[in-house]
């Protein structure tokens, strides 16, 4: 990774609904995070600025805790004026908390130490929860998704959740933390880990609900982690339910 000394690097915190975003990353013919972020700060500071994310997210993912970092050949105003007005300028759907000088090695996709998604599901019709959770009418079995839901800790080869034709080099993620958890409007998985592959938290979701709905078991879940085939898996479920909720970073205090 080439480093510029001659530039400034600063890290962005921001957050984002997913719902109108064909996800973070910048593509052709489709409105994402980044490229709006971009453009909002290319308007702020008036001169041209590159983001790079701390990860992906896909289409209609959400981020409650998202960081990314760009370079300056100056050195910029971040004060809480600055935050204001780059916020009346973004839409509606991504709000940015802080922007902070870092050293200029630091990376806010290769220094994230782990990254915790949470699904959530709710049970009873909700208009209000329908923007960022799955309605599920069922009745899942928590504690034997829990029980399948340990199987996935640790350093494993996820291949069989990663979305086909993604082709990833590495496809072993070390899982720290994967559990079920009852909330005020239904129930909620968290997963945390180093790394994840595409589509891995969904397809994860659907594979355990499954379980959870007794048309699978645990000795499937692992006959299913050993045969590295996605087709083995379950039905990925819908974006809308997922969000990026922590990222962490030795080098700063907070996230510690």
């Amino acid at each position: 990774m080439q480093i510029n000394s001659n530039q400034l690097r600063y890290f962005i915190h921001l957050a984002f609904d997913g719902t109108d975003f064909h996800g973070w990353q910048i593509q052709q013919n489709a409105k994402s995070v980044q490229e709006c972020l971009d453009k909002s700060l290319e308007i702020l500071f008036r001169t041209s600025l590159s983001t790079t994310g701390c990860g992906r997210t896909d289409t209609g993912v959400h981020a409650r805790d998202f960081y990314a970092h760009f370079d300056s050949e100056n050195e910029i105003d971040c004060g809480p004026n600055k935050i204001h007005q780059l916020n009346s300028i973004l839409p509606a759907g991504i709000v940015v908390y802080a922007i902070f000088p870092v050293k200029n090695e630091q990376h806010s996709r290769y220094d994230a130490v782990s990254r915790t998604y949470e699904y959530s599901l709710y049970n009873y019709k909700n208009p209000f929860l329908s923007r960022f959770a799955l309605f599920y009418p069922g009745n899942p079995d928590i504690s034997k998704m829990n029980e399948a839901a340990g199987l996935l800790i640790g350093k494993k080869d996820f291949s069989c959740f990663c979305k086909s034709g993604s082709d990833p080099v590495n496809t072993i993620c070390e899982v720290t933390e994967a559990v079920w958890l009852e909330s005020a409007n239904g129930f909620v998985f968290r997963i945390s880990a180093n790394r994840f592959l595409r589509n891995m938290v969904r397809s994860i979701v659907g594979t355990l609900l499954e379980i959870g709905e007794g048309k699978s078991n645990l000795v499937d879940l692992q006959n299913i982690l050993e045969s590295r085939d996605r087709s083995r898996a379950g039905v990925s479920v819908p974006a809308k339910g997922l969000s990026l909720v922590k990222v962490r970073y030795d080098f700063f205090s907070k996230n510690k």
